[in-house]
Formats: C-alpha cells, structure tokens, sequence
C-alpha cells in the first residue's frame, strides 16, 4: 500500500511538471506572436491580451578559491504569472547547475545538471486588503533575503548562511497573512505543510510537515520581523527528525542606504543543531546604477564547534534594474576558503 502511495505521489509530481512545462512553452509560442514594442526587459511577455505574462532569468559565475575554480551556469529558469480580480499565481520551473566545469590544479571536471526543476507553483486569493490565503509551493515567508531568491535581484551573488540550514527555503502546502493598515503595518502569517513537496530536489530541507508563524512591523522605512515554527526533515539514511527554528530580522532603507540583519538558531528535542547563524549587511547606494555592499556573517553548529566567520565586500552594477555585473570577495575563518565571486545575472 505504501508503495502504491508513493507511486502515485511520484506520478502526480510528473504530471505537474510536464502541466506546468506544456504551459509555459503554449504561452511564449502565443507571446511570440505579439508586437515587440509590448515587451519591457525583465517584465516577460503578455499573451494577448491576457492578464498572463511568461520570462524568466538566467545567471553565471565565475568563483575562485586558493585552490578551486569554477564556472557555471547557475540559473535558468522560466516564469509564468499574472492576475485575475482576486486570484494571482506564480509558476517556476528552473535548471539548477545546467552546466558547471570545475578546475583543480591540472585537472577539470564538468557536470551538467539537465533536470527541471519545479521551484514556485502557487495560486493567491485576495479577499481584500487585509486577508489573503496562498496555495502551492512558495519561498517560506521567514526573513527578509528568503523573499528574494532570484540572483538578480539580491544585493550579492551569495546569500546568507540564516537562509541555508535554519529553516526549509521552500513550503508546499497553505499560508494565510493577515495585513493592518495604520500609520504603521502590522503583517502576521501562518505557514502550513502537512505533505511532501511538489519537487523535494529543489529544497535546501526535504520536508512533509511546516508549521510557522511570522510577525512583521513596518513603520517608514524601518521593519522587524519574527519568525518560529518546526519541520520534519526526511533524511536519507537515518530516522526522520523534527527540528524548531527561531528568526529575528531588522531591515531599515532609504534612498541612500539599507541595513539588514537576521539571527536564529534551530534545535531538535534533545540539542541545539544550529547555537546561532546571524548576519549584518550594509548596502550604500553610490548611484542608481552602482551599489557597494559589506556583509559579516557569523554561525556555530553542532557539525562546526568552532565558530565560523565571514566577512563579504561586494559590488553591483545595474546598467538597467532588470541585468546586475556582481563581484565579491569574502574572507573566511578558514583563510583556503576565501573567494572571488562574480557573476552576470538578468530577468527577461
């Protein structure tokens, strides 16, 4: 019984996949019949006349450390979205590492991940201004820089440590937000999965159950935010294993600059997995074309007893906002695994 379970389980992600896939390609072969001066770079293409539009993005980087150096193609995704009165949704389909060739010493090895992946599949209603419900597979809506997981949008290349191994990148199941609309925002959440993923590939945790809870205050341009919740993680080899999580953000912008900072820990029933994984970015705006960015980032694990640092210097130039020319350098406690970043990054 359980096989057949999973059977069908592993068919109706099939089925979604190649649903998804035949839609996107129907709409850009429609879209492609569209006049060109109906196009805006980074916005896709409408069908028709349609509340429909497909794009996408791609990126590639260029990383070295003392003693590896890698070139990738690290995204290529399709995108379709739009909206309808009440409803809107989101659908994402990405090739994660498509191609990748890495150098040691005198040696090189390429690999090419020709799979894809279902990263967004979701639908909104909107019941008015205050309530809106979200079904489907969506970024988990903990923090601020896990809202933004498109390279060319992010302030770097690299994101985080907070957003890699404290909570699940990407929930399949329900969310429901609650907004107040005062001299301030006030914005509340909950985050429901009680089943597998859409595409549990594509996930930094494979999980069947979420269970979060986000609060965020937004006054001007300062906000706080506050995330908790748990998540059954599926291993490979080991009993499943269920893991809690905490979050503080603060974002403050302006037209000069932004400040970002994230700290959380996560811990099983009987230790802390994760003691504390936190951030501090600074992001100076030169003009609208050039940004300077420094990041310090700290965290301690059960697997890292030590405490690991490191420190981010990045650059972003935007000849326009849809196409991003990244560089940075980071400096880890472990001086082999500093690194050269760059990558070329657009929307289309």
């Amino acid at each position: 019984m359980m096989i057949l379970s999973q059977n069908l389980l592993l068919h109706g992600k099939n089925i979604v996949n190649k649903i998804v896939i035949f839609l996107l390609s129907f709409f850009i072969v429609l879209s492609a019949q569209e006049k060109e001066d109906t196009y805006q770079l980074g916005q896709g293409l409408q069908v028709g006349s349609l509340p429909i539009y497909v794009g996408g993005y791609f990126s590639v980087e260029y990383a070295h450390t003392k003693d590896v150096t890698v070139y990738s193609v690290d995204d290529l995704a399709f995108q379709s979205y739009g909206n309808y009165e009440k409803f809107s949704y989101m659908a994402e389909l990405e090739f994660k590492e498509l191609y990748v060739k890495t150098k040691v010493g005198d040696r090189a090895f390429t690999h090419k991940d020709e799979h894809l992946y279902l990263e967004r599949f979701y639908m909104d209603y909107t019941f008015n201004e205050n309530y809106m419900i979200r079904v489907g597979k969506f970024n988990s809506p903990i923090g601020y820089w896990n809202l933004v997981p498109i390279n060319v949008l992010r302030d770097t290349s690299s994101h985080p440590i907070t957003s890699d191994i404290l909570f699940p990148q990407f929930t399949t199941g329900a969310l429901a937000t609650y907004t107040s609309y005062n001299t301030e925002e006030i914005k509340v959440n909950v985050t429901l999965q009680n089943n597998t993923d859409l595409d549990d590939d594509y996930n930094n945790y494979k999980i069947d159950k979420h269970y979060g809870i986000g609060l965020t205050y937004t006054q001007d341009n300062l906000s706080f935010k506050i995330n908790g919740g748990l998540f059954e993680k599926i291993p490979e080899y080991f009993a499943r294993e269920k893991l809690y999580y905490m979050l503080l953000a603060l974002e403050y912008d302006n037209d000069d600059f932004k400040i970002m900072s994230e700290i959380g820990s996560q811990k099983s029933n009987n230790e802390f997995t994760t003691d504390y994984a936190a951030y501090l970015q600074g992001l100076y705006r030169l003009n609208e074309k050039h940004n300077l960015i420094l990041r310090a980032e700290s965290f301690k694990t059960k697997l890292t007893p030590q405490a690991q640092h490191i420190g981010i210097l990045g650059y972003t130039y935007r000849p326009i906002y849809p196409v991003a020319i990244k560089a940075e350098y980071q400096l880890h406690s472990t001086s082999r695994d500093n690194e050269l970043l760059l990558s070329f990054s657009m929307m289309f």
